[in-house]
């Protein structure tokens, strides 16, 4: 037998009683670790200490092979790289991407409690399950058992647990500052698996994000007289429609999207609306009108934002021209030289990516999940990343995958299977085996 396949052997299955009680540590933080600021600033470093019982024993501090860095860009706001050396200095296999941070959970909207690891079975339930504390737990576990074997590897094993992946508003804090500072920087010289997608198939493609916001002013007045008013609600229906009219003309579907089997094209559409609070008989004069771009990565992000600032520019200058609505309805005082307008802004925006198939990570990640799963049925969504496209664009092998369910991925009620995260260990195992020959 040789030593490539002894490696696999020696890796063996994911032990799920430990999974699961690390697991029921990570999910009793998640309350603490919510990302929707300025309300909800998450504490990262509350699940750092529960995977540092797991891994400082084997440390290099206490004559274990584990290197282990814990970074910092904010009070309580850690990162983790842990490392498992190898003999060859060239040689890389890197799991990042493993996130600290959820998205809010609301207990009256639950069947069970959010912030606690309940399970149903086969399920494991509670919020992080799915995105991302049950792969945290997961990858803990891989180094854990690298650690407690020794096998005897060629390429170092690296797994980076990241801060702050759950808010864009926030910048500096987690993966982007641990780029910035070269931490990820011999991630290069081998595959990196970004460990954030669900349904245990390789994800091949990731959407753009562009986050907007129209402020649209107009003129408030009594309702009874609509014809002394210019109506922002109004304004800004009619707007926002010609500016997606003029997107979805000018980024139709690309036919590449076909062959990396994308869920949707490049969309554009409003999720948030906000006006001034006033009375129903009052026609206001201003609103605020909010939401994204998802874009697939054959687009430019810079190039779209630029079009939808000509967009609005447009539309300010012939805001006359504008489709109103009834015969009193209009956009223009001319009389009081007063017209309605349109301003855009743009939170921080976020490139996608169409992973490399013709590279050595994802032909290993792809033998992996047929040898485990027995199939292979890569997708794409246009759910969004950060920093993988920046690192493909600066030459690393960015691959993505997860063993989460992706029909509980930012939800309600949310949860993985166990059997799931056990295949995705095999895959794991199953890849730094074949990386070994």
């Amino acid at each position: 037998m040789g030593s490539a396949r002894s490696v696999k052997d020696t890796l063996g299955e994911l032990n799920t009683d430990s999974y699961v009680s690390l697991l029921s540590k990570l999910i009793g933080e998640s309350k603490y670790v919510q990302n929707n600021p300025p309300d909800l600033i998450p504490e990262e470093d509350k699940v750092v200490k529960h995977v540092l019982d797991v891994l400082l024993p084997f440390s290099t501090s206490n004559g274990g092979p584990l290197i282990v860095d814990h970074i910092n860009y904010a009070p309580g706001r850690g990162n983790l790289i842990i490392q498992y050396p190898g003999t060859d200095a060239a040689g890389i296999v890197s799991f990042v991407g493993c996130h600290m941070d959820v998205v809010t959970a609301n207990p009256d909207d639950w069947e069970f409690d959010p912030f606690s690891l309940s399970t149903d079975g086969d399920k494991l339930r509670g919020r992080g399950t799915t995105d991302c504390l049950g792969h945290i737990a997961l990858v803990t576990q891989l180094m854990k058992k690298l650690a407690e074997t020794k096998p005897a590897l060629k390429s170092t094993v690296v797994a980076v647990f990241i801060a702050n992946e759950e808010n864009s508003s926030i910048t500096g804090v987690g993966v982007d500052a641990l780029f910035q500072d070269g931490y990820l920087e011999k991630l290069k010289d081998g595959p990196l698996y970004w460990v954030d997608s669900a349904d245990k198939q390789p994800t091949i493609g990731s959407g753009g994000m562009i986050p907007w916001k129209i402020q649209v002013t107009g003129k408030l007045f009594h309702s009874g007289l609509p014809n002394k008013a210019i109506n922002a609600l109004e304004l800004g229906m009619d707007a926002l429609k010609e500016i997606q009219v003029r997107f979805y003309r000018d980024y139709p579907p690309d036919p590449r999207e076909k062959d990396y089997k994308f869920e949707t094209p490049s969309t554009m559409k409003p999720t948030q609306w906000s006006y001034p609070v006033g009375g129903i008989n009052q026609i206001p004069g201003q609103c605020t009108i909010a939401g994204d771009v998802r874009l697939t990565p054959f687009y430019d992000v810079k190039e779209v934002m630029k079009k939808l600032q000509y967009y609005v520019e447009d539309i300010n200058e012939n805001i006359d021209k504008l489709e109103t609505r009834g015969p009193v309805s209009k956009y223009v005082l001319p009389e009081e030289n007063l017209r309605g307008s349109l301003a855009i802004t743009f939170d921080e925006a976020t490139a996608g990516i169409a992973c490399d198939l013709n590279s050595r990570g994802y032909d290993v990640l792809s033998k992996a999940t047929k040898e485990v799963i027995g199939y292979v049925k890569p997708f794409s969504i246009t759910g969004t990343l950060p920093l993988v496209r920046d690192l493909q664009d600066e030459g690393y092998d960015v691959q993505i995958c997860g063993y989460g369910l992706m029909d509980t991925y930012h939800a309600e009620n949310e949860h993985c299977l166990l059997q799931d995260m056990a295949q995705g260990y095999r895959i794991f195992a199953s890849i730094i085996d074949q990386l070994e020959d």
